[in-house]
């Protein structure tokens, strides 16, 4: 598979939970994040090519949210490396300048620092 990302991912020091806003499941767990896209964990594979509305739950208020909301459209989904689960990667769609900020802020305080 020919490599399309343009930023490091960045792995976090916590397990985000994010959630399907349209039922309020959750969807999986963050596995990292650069201000482009996701990657998720989780125990089902999603449609490809589908924006789902997401929110993921922050670690602490940031901006003064405890929340973001935001849209991000399915790329690709694989089984990972524990078979259970899978892998599961998401394009972010029309990152609104505070949710840009908020993740830009998620990155830079919470991620492994390499």
């Amino acid at each position: 598979m020919t490599e399309k990302r343009r930023l490091k991912r960045k792995q976090l020091i916590y397990y985000l939970s994010v959630f399907d806003t349209d039922n309020n499941e959750r969807i999986g767990q963050l596995v990292n994040i650069t201000t482009e896209g996701i990657m998720l964990t989780s125990e089902d594979p999603v449609k490809l090519n589908t924006v789902f509305q997401l929110r993921m739950v922050l670690p602490e208020t940031i901006k003064g949210q405890e929340q973001i909301i935001f849209e991000a459209k399915s790329m690709w989904c694989r089984r990972g490396i524990n078979p259970d689960f899978y892998d599961i990667g998401f394009q972010l769609v029309d990152v609104s300048p505070e949710n840009a900020k908020i993740i830009e802020s998620l990155i830079f305080d919470f991620s492994f620092q390499s």
